[in-house]
């Protein structure tokens, strides 16, 4: 089972470094500030994130 501890983070290969961190999970999707790894992790559902990027994309948010 994938929990946050074990996690394998990946993020944007448009970034310069300091970004948002996203982790698949086996029931969830995980985000974290690249800058504070040690810091607080954000889950949603699958869903959810498909809809919060979704949002980004088509420039909602």
């Amino acid at each position: 089972m994938t929990s946050v501890e074990n996690a394998e983070w990946f993020k944007s290969g448009h970034s310069n470094g300091n970004c948002v961190e996203v982790a698949y999970l086996d029931d969830a999707v995980a985000t974290r500030d690249s800058k504070e790894q040690a810091g607080p992790v954000l889950t949603s559902s699958f869903e959810g994130w498909q809809a919060f990027i979704g949002s980004v994309v088509e420039g909602e948010l």
